[in-house]
């Protein structure tokens, strides 16, 4: 029958795998040579780290290796390469030691110089859309022996052990990756839990074990094929008809729906549901005329019906969002439904009245055909229709391929445009920092100088994640008065597999990145 499972009932669903009569194979070499097949319709932009801050690190996580990581069940930085910690009291100097033997998939020698090049080749290519952002606080980075890396900030970070963390971070091979310029051949040399062995761009990854990999991943599997498809439709089809072996990313939410409810279609399958600190949200150019107008953006927040929308599109497999930082993080807030309250089409028709608009505004709204599922297209409409029912907005909606649609807005092509966060690490600065500024992630400048030089300098003096509410509450207030960013709802995250592959419930780590080593075929007893 078709099973669902919770990540929280991880210890549960060991019992349940017991007396269903299914257990993981005792002979621990047998299981380690079966290979697993992921669906996916959440291609890699790039396979340069130091170009991407985008989902290309689901790819990253499982054949590059960073100093510290994330290991399921963690939420702070654990060792991976290295033992890291801050050796001031001022949270100003940042010391790690490599393990000892380290090496590259080629064999070449993994030391302290190619860390060094690594995190200074993303500072000096500075790639658009590319993870320089994150690197703000770093000062300089000196190397002390073949082992010791010594990273010094500009100012107090508490927050930077949790950006080593992400795959932005990952260790390349300064024999094979230039100083100045992103590599483009279409290899990858890491030294991951994987090997890639084969790439063809937006069609299918091959992963084989790295024999000289060493780091905290227990590989329950003999190697992965990822693939990649467009739609979620033909990647559900190649699932029931047992051609891949799970889903990652993409399913829609009648997609979800279905898989729940029709038992005889989806006999021999499970439905794994985590709760996701991913985020979905529009974005104002302001630099475009349409919106520049702060009266503009108001009304479109005064009119958005998130539990409309979640209801229509979504069914239950998303849920309202009233923040930039998600339920779950600390510093969580309402402030948008607080400040608007319920969608209010006379209220919305006096701001712009107020402001002096008195004819329907003509807006333009673009989304990514291909990036976070097929429920996006009907997510547009619903907001066309929204707007447009109120009588104060023309709406037209565009889609694009991502490619093409990250290289758009990150040139400021677009007026309003849709985009999703998936956490780079489980703290309040993520979903608020990576927004603002001359240079960041939406390639659209937003600058808030008590929000940059003031409270995020003041939380990041704190070591203590869970005591930084009152400035993370400030700048969220901050952010709704501005409505350069309007969040609309906060995701599940849901993996599909066979009955007989286990280790899903532990495969998503807190940034939301699939760890492929944790799947494995099960055998019956």
């Amino acid at each position: 029958m078709f099973n669902r499972t919770s990540l929280q009932a991880a210890a549960a669903l060991a019992s349940i795998s017991l007396v269903s009569g299914c257990g993981v194979f005792s002979d621990t070499e047998s299981a380690g040579e079966q290979r697993i097949t992921i669906g996916t319709t959440s291609s890699p932009s790039t396979l340069d780290p130091a170009a991407s801050w985008d989902s290309s690190w689901e790819l990253f996580r499982n054949v590059y290796q960073t100093l510290v990581s994330f290991p399921t069940g963690s939420t702070s930085p654990k060792p991976d390469a290295a033992e890291c910690k801050f050796t001031d009291a001022s949270s100003r100097v940042f010391e790690c030691t490599l393990l000892e033997g380290l090496k590259f998939s080629n064999g070449h020698k993994l030391d302290a110089k190619a860390v060094q090049h690594s995190i200074e080749r993303i500072r000096t290519i500075d790639a658009e859309g590319g993870p320089n952002g994150m690197l703000g606080s770093l000062d300089s980075i000196e190397t002390v022996g073949e082992r010791t890396v010594v990273f010094k900030l500009n100012k107090a970070d508490a927050t930077f052990p949790f950006v080593l963390a992400t795959p932005a971070m990952s260790i390349v091979d300064p024999a094979e990756y230039p100083a100045d310029k992103l590599r483009k051949d279409g290899k990858v040399v890491g030294s991951g839990p994987y090997v890639l062995d084969g790439y063809e761009v937006r069609k299918q990854a091959e992963l084989t074990s790295n024999p000289n990999y060493k780091g905290f991943a227990d590989r329950k599997n003999g190697g992965v094929t990822i693939k990649y498809f467009d739609d979620s439709e033909a990647m559900v089809k190649a699932l029931r008809a047992e051609e891949i072996d799970a889903t990652y990313r993409g399913l829609t939410a009648a997609e979800v729906t279905s898989l729940e409810e029709d038992k005889d279609e989806n006999k021999g399958l499970q439905l794994v549901e985590s709760t996701g600190a991913d985020i979905r949200y529009l974005v104002f150019n302001t630099e475009d005329e349409s919106v520049a107008n702060p009266a503009v953006r108001r009304a479109i927040a005064q009119l958005v019906d998130r539990d409309e929308l979640v209801s229509k599109v979504y069914r239950g497999t998303a849920e309202p969002l009233y923040s930039m930082v998600p339920k779950g993080i600390a510093a969580h807030t309402t402030k948008f439904f607080d400040t608007y309250g319920h969608p209010d089409k006379k209220k919305a028709a006096k701001i712009l009245e107020k402001a002096g608009i008195d004819e329907k505004v003509e807006l333009n709204f673009w989304y990514t055909t291909d990036r976070y599922g097929s429920s996006t297209a009907a997510e547009f409409a619903e907001l066309k229709r929204q707007l447009e029912e109120s009588g104060l907005f023309k709406v037209t909606i565009q889609g694009k391929p991502w490619t093409e649609y990250q290289a758009a807005y990150q040139q400021g092509e677009y007026p309003v445009f849709g985009r999703g966060w998936f956490p780079d690490f489980p703290d309040p600065d993520n979903f608020i920092a990576p927004f603002l500024g001359k240079k960041n992630v939406l390639g659209t400048p937003y600058l808030s100088p008590r929000i940059t030089d003031e409270l995020l300098p003041k939380s990041r003096r704190e070591s203590d994640r869970g005591a930084v509410t009152d400035e993370f509450v400030e700048a969220q207030s901050i952010m709704v008065d501005d409505v350069r960013l309007l969040p609309l709802w906060q995701g599940k995250l849901y993996i599909a597999a066979r009955d007989d592959i286990g280790g899903a419930e532990r495969a998503l780590d807190p940034q939301t990145v699939m760890q492929l080593w944790e799947l494995h075929r099960r055998a019956s007893w």
